[in-house]
């Protein structure tokens, strides 16, 4: 039997817009509670929280830069401040910056490691610390089975969160289960239109691209199984298959 949703609360990071919105609402239709992390979008933010209130359940907007330690080092703390036991956590924020093994720089890679590993991994651990039980999702990447030679801070803090992933899945266990998603083509990055999606497609198998509602509904899975813990969705029309 699945678990239900209802009447929990979620932290959403990044949740305003894109992916995380579309999360956000799956979420809320389940009957969940949802703190919309943002760190610029504020407009965004409130007016997110104001659709999810018609569906019948809470909503906050909470914000933390990710680049500023006093704000991300504190958000889970002020998230139940806000709304009470966090027993849902969503790690979707994160950066997406370009650089090759040429021009890659230290201070890149640690920018990458801080805002895509090591803050979900912060909040994960303040769940299990605080909470003691409930479920968690990290988004990471369908490319992470092959190489990204134009993001290459990025992958590899992606794949630091691979690693995390496991390693909380077995740390937390048996209060707490740890998963992730790994996106594909789903949607266009900032500054690209939608016919990015139709020229990309032909490099999936399945030739054709994803979209945010997928993504949602391998993340419901996730939070619905009580038996799975340090696993990866990949929905990415078979994608990571490809090595290249």
């Amino acid at each position: 039997m699945a678990d239900s949703l209802q009447g929990k609360t979620a932290l959403i990071t990044g949740g305003a817009k894109r992916i995380g919105r579309e999360s956000a609402l799956a979420l809320a239709g389940e009957g969940c509670n949802i703190l919309v992390h943002y760190r610029h979008s504020a407009e965004e933010a409130q007016a997110l929280c104001a659709e999810i209130r018609l569906l019948g359940v809470q909503a906050w907007a909470i914000s933390a830069d990710f680049d500023k330690p006093a704000e991300f080092e504190t958000l889970f703390e002020r998230a139940m401040a806000l709304a009470g036991p966090v027993e849902i956590l969503l790690n979707n924020a994160s950066i997406f910056l370009l650089d090759s093994l040429d021009t890659m720089e230290f201070e890149s890679w640690l920018v990458n490691l801080r805002v895509n590993a090591w803050v979900p991994f912060l909040l994960g651990r303040e769940l299990y610390r605080r909470v003691g039980q409930g479920k968690i999702v990290n988004m990471l990447d369908a490319s992470l089975q092959g190489y990204d030679w134009k993001h290459v801070s990025y992958m590899l803090s992606k794949q630091a969160l691979e690693l995390l992933t496991r390693m909380m899945a077995l740390e937390f266990a048996p209060r707490v289960t740890v998963n992730a998603v790994g996106p594909g083509l789903i949607l266009p990055p900032p500054g690209r239109s939608a016919d990015y999606l139709e020229r990309m497609k032909e490099s999936v198998p399945l030739k054709a691209h994803g979209d945010p509602q997928g993504i949602a509904e391998a993340i419901l899975f996730l939070l619905k199984s009580a038996y799975v813990t340090g696993d990866i969705i990949y929905v990415d029309g078979g994608r990571h298959l490809r090595r290249e």
